[in-house]
């Protein structure tokens, strides 16, 4: 990939910006799967990405580069290249294989997928985060990961329903009307509301309650 060539293309997005900001690429094994982010000063622009992103089609490459430009110009923009770019993410799943499987969360996900998903969802990658009281899941498209709360290890059934939450971002992926992602869409949460356990998000809330009292009062 010739950098010149790829930043002028990307740039053709924004004839409005003259940048004359020094421009860097750099590819990195830090980041897992197809992440990316991007470091900007008044004198520099350096976007720094999984070194699975030199393997990519150029086009698709390009898009990568209008997107992180987009996050930095505070800009929606659209392009072809942007339309190629979150096609190629939203299958990225399919081209990231697992590496790392929890066995807890894997029973935790073998539940949830024969009852709601007829065994039919490939495994992303498992993993438990920190214990969080908030943010209690997460899927991450880049790396196929979906990553749980370690607050959740006491209570199976508040786990296969914050899993199912995650595995429903895994299945639907999102919606990029208008330049916006949204995950949260109402056919995701038609399909949330299907969960089975009667006032499921209650249990939740009390659960959770509970665990910030004793926090609380722990000193």
């Amino acid at each position: 990939m010739n950098t010149e060539e790829i930043m002028q293309r990307a740039l053709e997005l924004f004839p409005e910006k003259k940048e004359n900001r020094e421009i860097i690429i750099k590819f990195s094994r830090a980041f897992k799967g197809y992440n990316a982010n991007c470091v900007y000063t008044l004198w520099k622009i350096e976007f720094r990405l999984s070194l699975l992103w030199k393997e990519v089609n150029e086009e698709i490459f390009i898009g990568l580069i209008q997107e992180l430009f987009s996050k930095i110009y505070k800009k929606r923009v659209s392009s072809y290249n942007i339309e190629m770019y979150n096609k190629f993410i939203k299958k990225s799943a399919a081209y990231t294989k697992p590496k790392n499987i929890n066995s807890e969360l894997r029973e935790s996900f073998d539940r949830v997928n024969e009852s709601y998903f007829d065994n039919l969802m490939d495994y992303p990658n498992l993993t438990w985060g920190q214990y969080a009281l908030s943010k209690l899941g997460s899927y991450d498209f880049m790396s196929n990961t979906i990553s749980i709360s370690t607050v959740l290890r006491e209570d199976a059934e508040l786990l296969d329903y914050v899993m199912y939450h995650e595995m429903l971002h895994k299945k639907l992926q999102y919606d990029n009307k208008k330049r916006i992602k949204r995950y949260h869409t109402k056919e995701f949460k038609k399909k949330e509301s299907e969960f089975k356990t009667p006032n499921i998000e209650k249990k939740l809330e009390q659960f959770l309650k509970k665990k910030r009292i004793k926090k609380l009062f722990r000193f």
